[in-house]
C-alpha cells in the first residue's frame, strides 16, 4: 500500500491537480472578505454560512468528479492499466488507494477552506469567540459527505477511458443541487445535497457533532457509501484489462 500511495504522488506531483484545490477555498476567501453588514453576534456562523453556500453546493461535489477523473486518467492511456496491475499488487489494494487519494485531496480542501474563514476573521478583526465545534463539525461533515460521492466518482472513473465522461455525469447530478437542498422532501435523501446539508450552521448553537440526523446519516452517506463503493470494486476485480 505504500508503495501504490508514493507511486500515485509521483504521478501527480507535477500536474496541474494541485492547483485545483485552491480554486474553490479561494473564491470563498474573495466573497467573505466582500461580505458586509454581518451580525455582530453571529460574525463566524454568519461567514461560515455565506461562503459554504458556493463551496459546497456546486464546488465539493465537482471536485470528487475532477479529482477521481485525474487519478485514473494516466492508466487509461498506453495500456497504464496493465503496466500498473503486472506489478506484484492487488486489484483492491489499487482501488482502495485511488479512493484514499481522492480523500486526501477533499480533506485539503477542506483545510484551506476553514484557513479561508480563519483568515477572513482575522483581516476583519471579529470580536466574537471563535466557535469552534461548529466550524470543525461543519468541515468534517462536508469531507464525509463527500465520501460517496468519491466511491461513486471512482467507479465511473474507472469503468470509462473517457476524461470529459465522468464530469459529465457529476455536473448533470450537481447542477440540481440549488433547488435541491431547499425541498425538504428530496433534499436529505439526495447524495451531491449532503455536503451542503452537512457544512451549513444549525441555528442551533449546540447541536451534536455532526450537523446531520441520524437518518440522513446511516441511510443516506453511509448507506450509499457502501452501496458504490462495494459495486465499483466489484466491478474492477471482475474488469479485463
Amino acid at each position: 500500500m505504500g508503495r501504490l500511495f508514493r507511486s500515485e504522488f509521483l504521478k501527480l506531483r507535477k500536474s496541474s491537480i494541485w492547483l485545483l484545490i485552491f480554486v474553490s477555498p479561494i473564491l470563498s476567501l474573495l466573497l467573505g472578505l466582500s461580505e458586509v453588514g454581518e451580525l455582530e453576534q453571529n460574525q463566524w456562523t454568519a461567514t461560515l454560512s455565506m461562503i459554504t453556500i458556493s463551496h459546497a453546493i456546486f464546488f465539493l461535489p465537482l471536485l470528487t468528479g475532477v479529482f477521481s477523473s485525474f487519478i485514473c486518467r494516466y492508466e487509461h492511456v498506453g495500456g497504464g492499466w496493465k503496466q500498473l496491475l503486472s506489478l506484484p499488487v492487488s486489484r483492491r489494494q489499487v482501488y482502495i488507494v485511488k479512493i484514499l487519494i481522492v480523500c486526501l485531496l477533499i480533506a485539503l480542501t477542506q483545510l484551506l477552506f476553514i484557513s479561508g474563514l480563519f483568515l477572513i476573521g482575522w483581516m476583519k478583526d471579529y470580536s466574537t469567540a471563535i466557535p469552534w465545534g461548529i466550524i470543525l463539525s461543519s468541515v468534517f461533515g462536508g469531507w464525509l459527505a463527500c465520501l460517496p460521492l468519491i466511491a461513486l466518482q471512482i467507479f465511473v472513473s474507472v469503468a470509462w477511458s473517457s476524461f470529459a465522461a465522468p464530469l459529465a455525469v457529476n455536473v448533470i447530478f450537481t447542477m440540481p443541487n440549488m433547488l435541491i437542498v431547499n425541498s425538504a422532501t428530496f433534499g436529505p435523501f439526495y447524495p451531491w445535497a449532503q455536503p451542503f446539508l452537512m457544512m451549513m450552521p444549525n441555528s442551533s448553537e449546540n447541536f451534536g457533532a455532526l450537523n446531520a440526523s441520524t437518518e440522513t446519516l446511516f441511510i443516506v452517506i453511509l448507506g450509499s457509501l457502501l452501496l458504490f463503493l462495494s459495486s465499483g470494486l466489484s466491478y474492477f476485480m471482475r474488469k479485463e484489462i
